[in-house]
């Protein structure tokens, strides 16, 4: 008698150690969602005018954060500006309901400026474009132009004289956007 009660008691446990499992369930959150403070937003309508712009002030979910179901009833790209990539987003506003076009949505790969003493470091994940220009400049005079091409990553490494010392600055052209890093030596 006490088996058959220790065995409908570990059934009875193990019964409701499963149905818990059961019960969670696991949902892939889009990382578009996932906003950290300091990161920027932009909205722009269909006609490319920018409705709003400013950062993020908290972490969390954009869907909580911003309320775009307040925008007048329209097509709307929403771009979150992340430190190395940029995720750009397309929604559909109909009568205060906000439907995410997730067909359309884009993640843009920023590249990465380095300074090591005399040399400029540049690298770029390639996933969107196989191509950048690179310009530099000292003191807003362009020294050097360059046009790269790459397969998965692109990378170049520009060394400079370091006897001129002064105001440099570094311009990539890519995805249709530029990227500007400023620095001395």
């Amino acid at each position: 008698m006490k088996t058959l009660f220790k065995n409908i008691l570990v059934l009875a446990v193990m019964l409701g150690t499963f149905t818990s499992y059961a019960n969670t369930t696991l949902e892939a959150v889009p990382s578009f969602n996932d906003v950290k403070k300091g990161n920027s937003i932009t909205v722009t309508d269909a006609e490319g005018a920018v409705v709003f712009s400013g950062l993020v002030n908290f972490d969390g979910d954009i869907n909580t954060l911003y309320d775009f179901s307040q925008l007048h009833d329209g097509v709307y790209v929403i771009e979150i500006n992340k430190a190395f990539e940029i995720e750009v987003n397309t929604v559909e506003i109909k009568n205060h309901q906000v439907n995410f076009i997730n067909q359309k949505s884009e993640k843009i790969f920023k590249p990465v400026f380095r300074i090591e003493n005399d040399r400029v470091i540049i690298s770029k994940l390639a996933l969107n474009t196989n191509e950048m220009e690179v310009q530099l400049y000292f003191e807003n005079e362009l020294i050097y132009n360059e046009i790269v091409n790459g397969d998965d990553i692109i990378n170049r490494v520009y060394k400079l004289d370091k006897t001129i010392k002064g105001n440099y600055t570094a311009v990539v052209k890519s995805n249709y956007r530029q990227y500007v890093e400023t620095f001395q030596l």
